[in-house]
């Protein structure tokens, strides 16, 4: 007699199975009446805001996820940092594998509300949506994984740990923390719900992120500043010396030219140039700069801004030599370049300057390696049937610029397990801007790839492919 005919857990992961549309359909008004809830909460982690939100936004959490059938639930504190929910399913069979799902349940800063068509904390019906602080970034993917235990009875054909962090738009000591437990993490494959795709109704898999450094490279010419008019022409401008320095940054297309950072083509799907100019707000007939695909300079080839610059400002610039001039430079690199590496790398070419003779002080800061995803593994088989599935159209790849410490934290934790970013937002959801939304159709999408891969992916494994040591 084949034993898993009699099992309910496996009966029941292959009832939803069979009908994961309905189930999924079935769930949404509830998972978006608890989406509001929750995104009624300002759970904001940054200083200067009351922590008793973000602790209300916790208990709900632990309340939605014990409702959804998680029993064992914990929490990690960490010095200066919010709360992170722990929990965990046991694997329904020896053979089935464990999955890790990564959501936030903090969120970003309102700004200035103003530029807000409804209050950021009253979550609004739109055409197609709802809108709220937070509520793609990240609360609709926290929900994503609460529909999916939902979805199963809390009996899911893999085994689950839950991983809900309370202070990741802020940045705190969980970041790196995985490696020094990782026996807290240890699973088959994870799922960070803290993405989604690159345009609606284009199910996405974020397969790499680009590593960032820091360096602030300072100039001191005078001891005090000087009249121009007696002065200048002789005595060293420092702005000048500094501006001179950053223009070597770059060549005349716009590309980075410092030697030793890695570029290469991006093969991958990209944003097309429209799509680019209406994100991030360039007018057309002003020209983007670089050479070269979107992908590959957006993604898999470095990126250096000024993004802070020390130097008398034009409202009270008085007649007079700059003595002193500070540029603070991020740089973003290869997702596969070391970022120390890169770093040293923009340090080298500065201290080897002398615009006009004069040496410049250069000083490395923070630095954080990117994260390029294994794509040929089970989990990401499965995870390509799911997407299909959910969203009727063939996957994409893609990267993203901005660095997420926490992935390169559980890589190294756990190197052999496989990473999935995917979830509900859209690149047109508005996330850390005002009018943030998510729509009813991505967030649907996602629920239903993330119940369709449990299932796929626990079959995979009983296929043939062995779950890790756990």
């Amino acid at each position: 007699m084949n034993q898993e005919a009699n099992d309910p857990d496996v009966q029941g992961a292959g009832a939803v199975a069979s009908a994961p549309e309905a189930t999924v359909d079935a769930l949404m008004d509830g998972v978006c009446d608890d989406l509001k809830r929750l995104a009624a909460i300002p759970s904001i982690a940054f200083p200067g805001f009351s922590p008793e939100p973000v602790l209300q936004a916790r208990d709900l959490t632990v309340a939605l996820l014990r409702d959804a059938g998680v029993a064992d639930i914990g929490e990690l504190n960490l010095p200066d940092t919010a709360p992170v929910i722990t929990g965990s399913v046991p694997p329904p069979t020896p053979d089935a594998p464990t999955v890790l799902l990564y959501a936030h349940y903090d969120v970003q800063p309102p700004g200035d509300e103003r530029l807000w068509d409804s209050p950021p904390f009253e979550p609004t019906d739109i055409e197609g949506g709802i809108r709220a602080r937070g509520i793609a970034d990240d609360k609709a993917n926290l929900m994503v994984h609460i529909g999916a235990l939902r979805a199963y009875g809390g009996r899911p054909p893999v085994g689950i740990k839950v991983l809900f962090e309370g202070q990741e738009e802020y940045g705190s000591a969980f970041d790196a923390y995985p490696p020094t437990e990782p026996e807290l993490f240890a699973c088959d494959a994870m799922i960070i719900a803290d993405t989604g795709n690159i345009r609606p109704g284009t199910p996405t898999l974020t397969t790499a992120l680009r590593g960032a450094a820091e360096v602030f490279v300072e100039v001191r010419t005078l001891n005090a500043a000087v009249h121009s008019g007696e002065y200048g022409g002789a005595a060293p401008d420092a702005l000048l010396v500094l501006l001179k320095a950053l223009a070597t940054l770059h060549d005349l297309h716009g590309d980075v030219a410092v030697e030793g950072l890695h570029r290469e083509p991006w093969h991958g799907t990209a944003l097309t140039d429209d799509e680019f100019r209406a994100l991030a707000g360039v007018p057309h007939g002003t020209p983007l700069i670089g050479s070269g695909d979107l992908g590959e300079r957006l993604w898999s080839g470095p990126a250096l801004t000024v993004t802070g610059l020390d130097a008398p400002p034009v409202d009270r610039a008085a007649s007079a030599v700059v003595p002193h001039a500070r540029a603070k430079l991020n740089l973003r690199v290869h997702p596969r370049q070391n970022p120390q590496e890169a770093q040293t790398a923009l340090v080298r070419h500065l201290r080897r300057l002398r615009p006009y003779g004069i040496p410049l002080t250069v000083t490395p800061g923070d630095a954080g390696p990117g994260y390029e995803a294994a794509t040929d593994g089970p989990a990401y088989r499965a995870a390509h049937t799911a997407l299909r599935r959910a969203w009727g159209t063939e996957p994409v790849h893609i990267a993203t610029g901005g660095s997420v410490p926490l992935v390169s934290g559980l890589a190294r934790a756990v190197p052999d397990a496989e990473i999935l970013l995917f979830g509900a937002e859209d690149n047109l959801c508005n996330l850390h801007g005002p009018n943030e939304r998510v729509l009813l159709s991505e967030l649907r999408g996602a629920l239903l790839a993330e119940t369709v891969f449990l299932a796929e992916y626990a079959a995979t494994c009983r296929a043939g492919a062995a779950p890790a040591d756990r």
